[in-house]
């Protein structure tokens, strides 16, 4: 009989659980589809959870420890695993994390704060330090480990998701860091998008009442699973799944990028606006208000 695999109480928890299960599925002598008969889950979702891609949802974890007779064990680690795969996110932010790397496209508006796929350290460090100032440094560096780890899908040597992102012109006009710091992060964001990483437009400060002003949105696609909307507050996020919200949803973004600038003149603007930053050429409050 193979030796049991011990699990560790790390980050790495949700791959050691993964493989703990998978051990004790085939000690038992049981697929896959075996495994899950009985349940409301499929044989991708139990094989996500093996790979420690998936989290293990209560009602299946509990299924799991009646079938291989393992007295509870995955019932009682599956939260172990949850808040190990979270690295330092919001718990509500938990589907999406997940649903991103399963994501075949992905489409998001980002009017006050460039979205977390984007960010750079320092970028993600003044906007931790300007809401959780009281926050332990260690606990904030650990949120900061968690969002860079989401970017590396754009990593992949294939090419998805296939991103696209309109932005706001405010965020490049209004400095939340110093302007060397600033000119680096919209510098990473040209930098993907010249690397076909990602497809960005930019919503000019002239473009007056528009599609989604009130909130902002990420609408993510999949090969094997219906669309799903989320929208994020200062303290809260929300999936919407709902068939027809998800059309209304598409169709304002659609309009959207519809009033955004086109790709090469975006791209013109993120690098000009990056220039700006590295000569010490932001516009001032006064020029802001102006623009405004």
């Amino acid at each position: 009989m193979a030796a049991r695999k011990e699990i560790d109480g790390s980050a790495g928890v949700p791959q050691f659980y993964g493989k703990e299960l998978r051990f004790k599925r085939e000690e038992a002598g049981l697929t896959l589809k075996k495994l899950v008969e009985g349940s409301f889950y499929g044989i991708t979702y139990l094989s996500e959870i093996e790979r420690g891609e998936r989290s293990m949802p209560l009602d299946l974890a509990r299924h799991v420890d009646r079938e291989l007779k393992t007295d509870g064990f995955f019932e009682r680690r599956c939260d172990d695993a949850r808040e190990a795969r979270l690295k330092g996110h919001a718990p509500y932010f938990e589907r999406v994390l997940e649903a991103e790397k399963r994501a075949t496209t992905i489409e998001e508006w980002a009017p006050t704060v460039l979205p977390g796929l984007l960010q750079t350290a320092p970028y993600m460090r003044a906007l931790f330090r300007g809401e959780w100032s009281q926050e332990l440094p260690e606990e904030i560096e650990k949120k900061i480990t968690g969002r860079l780890e989401r970017a590396e899908l754009f990593e992949r040597d294939h090419k998805q998701p296939e991103y696209t992102v309109v932005l706001h012109e405010s965020l490049l006009r209004l400095p939340v860091m110093p302007g060397p710091q600033m000119a680096d992060q919209l510098d990473h964001i040209a930098a993907l998008i010249r690397r076909g990483r990602i497809f960005a437009q930019i919503l000019p400060w002239t473009s007056g009442a528009h599609p989604l002003m009130l909130c902002n949105a990420m609408i993510l696609d999949f090969a094997d699973a219906p669309p799903l909307v989320y929208m994020e507050g200062q303290h809260h996020g929300n999936t919407v799944d709902d068939p027809a919200l998800v059309k209304q949803y598409r169709r304002s973004y659609d309009l959207l990028r519809a009033a955004a600038s086109p790709l090469e003149a975006s791209l013109a603007l993120l690098e000009d606006a990056a220039e700006g930053y590295r000569n010490g050429k932001q516009p001032d409050r006064s020029e802001r208000r102006d623009l405004a």
